[in-house]
């Protein structure tokens, strides 16, 4: 009858029988001194390894890296404010926009976004990511400023229904009522494709004067059964957002579980931080629309 864990001789303290038929037992083994039992202790009191010790990405630093991006593009954006507010904080005292600090900005958030599409042989670090969340404070700040002199209060009315799209879209994610698939992600990426070709056809009519001067936001402005075309794209482009959102977290989740390299918690706070900005702006642009008709 084979023998249980109990009574096969690998799971006790003692010797299995000599070939001599004598029993041998284990020579004792000494206590530990007190230098090695408050090693040991230290070893069980010490907190779990975070990315630095076992260089793989993990959620705390992921979120570490997002929050302190975020932080930067803040500060920097109220020094932006304050540039093209001409030297205030308060729109009620502006007299003219210094729109320096926005377009320095929008060409700096391009060009990083550019190298970071085509950079595949290496992973960009710290330095790119807080460079790209300076150039953003410079365009978001810059933008918000505009955008609050022409309509009071809009900056609030689009950061919370931001706020509540993206606590949303966390809150659907977390539960796994909602997740990023194949074929949808190419539906979402080609339909932000026709989206950028539209936005600089859109430009380029403003700029050369192509429209009537009534329509203050080019072709968003034609409306269709009473409503502004920039309100319907608007919605969904923020929904399409959302979704990107929605890459962003499941980016992260695969990189943890996979055990990435701690460096990609930098790309994927620079994602989740781009996909945000976007959603801000396209809310901010729509609440303009309907408030200026």
């Amino acid at each position: 009858m084979a023998s249980t864990g109990f009574n096969n001789p690998y799971f006790t303290n003692e010797r299995p029988p000599a070939q001599g038929g004598y029993q041998t037992p284990l020579a004792p083994q000494p206590a530990p001194t007190v230098g090695e039992q408050a090693r040991i202790e230290g070893m069980y009191a010490a907190p779990a390894a975070g990315a630095n010790e076992t260089g793989r990405m993990t959620y705390e630093d992921t979120v570490a890296k997002t929050a302190a991006l975020f932080g930067i593009m803040l500060v920097v954006g109220a020094i932006s404010w304050f540039f093209t507010l001409g030297g205030h904080f308060s729109p009620q005292e502006v007299t003219g926009f210094n729109i320096i600090p926005a377009v320095v900005g929008a060409i700096g958030t391009l060009v990083i976004s550019l190298v970071y599409a085509f950079r595949r042989a290496s992973i960009p670090g710290a330095g790119l990511a807080i460079a790209y969340a300076v150039a953003e404070g410079l365009f978001v700040g810059g933008i918000s400023a505009v955008f609050e002199v022409l309509f009071a209060g809009i900056v609030f009315q689009a950061a919370l229904a931001s706020i509540a799209v993206i606590g949303t879209t966390l809150a659907l994610f977390a539960s796994g009522k909602i997740r990023a698939s194949a074929k949808m992600t190419k539906i979402v990426l080609i339909a932000m494709i026709g989206y950028a070709i539209f936005s600089l056809l859109n430009v380029g009519l403003m700029w050369f004067g192509v429209l009537p001067e009534n329509l203050t936001f080019g072709i968003r402005s034609i409306e269709i059964a009473g409503i502004p075309l920039g309100v319907i794209i608007g919605i969904a482009v923020v929904l399409m957002g959302a979704y990107m959102l929605v890459m962003d977290f499941d980016a992260v989740q695969r990189g943890v579980r996979n055990g990435a390299p701690a460096k990609l918690a930098w790309t994927a706070a620079y994602g989740i931080m781009a996909t945000v900005v976007f959603i801000y702006i396209e809310i901010l642009r729509m609440i303009a629309i309907l408030r200026s008709n």
